[in-house]
C-alpha cells in the first residue's frame, strides 16, 4: 500500500522559513516524478513545485526563487524549503506522486496523494 505522509508544517511570521518534507512507503519512488500542491480556503488546489527522477524541477513563476523543491532517494523522501514566506502562502500543502513528466503541473495526473500539513504564516 503507498503512502506518502508529509510533516514540517506550521505557524510562521512572515519573512520565515519551513522546510516540509514527504515521506513515501510501499513502493520505491526514485524515478517517479513528485510534487508539491497547495490549497488555501475557498481556493483550488494549485501547482507549487515538481522533481522529476532526474532531478529536473519546475515551479509556479511566483514561488521560484523563495522555494526549493528536493529529494532524497536513498529515503523515499521529497522536501520542499520555503523562504521569505508570506501570509498569501497560507494552505494546506499537499504532497503528490505519480504523474508523467509532461504533466508535473496537472494535479489530475498524479496517482498518490498526502494527507496534507497545514502552513500558517501571519503577518
Amino acid at each position: 500500500q503507498v503512502q506518502l505522509v508529509e510533516s514540517g508544517g506550521g505557524s510562521v511570521q512572515a519573512g520565515g522559513s519551513l522546510r516540509l518534507s514527504c515521506a513515501a512507503s510501499g513502493r520505491t519512488f526514485n524515478s517517479v516524478l513528485m510534487g508539491w500542491f497547495r490549497q488555501a480556503p475557498g481556493k483550488e488546489r494549485e501547482f507549487v513545485a515538481a522533481i522529476t527522477g532526474g532531478l529536473s524541477k519546475y515551479y509556479t513563476q511566483a514561488m521560484e526563487g523563495r522555494f526549493a523543491i528536493s529529494r532524497d532517494n536513498a529515503k523515499n523522501t521529497v522536501f520542499l524549503q520555503m523562504n521569505s514566506l508570506k501570509p498569501g502562502d497560507t494552505a494546506v500543502y499537499y504532497c503528490a506522486a505519480g504523474a508523467p513528466e509532461s504533466r508535473w503541473y496537472d494535479l489530475r495526473a498524479y496517482d498518490y496523494w498526502g494527507q496534507g500539513t497545514q502552513v500558517t504564516v501571519s503577518s
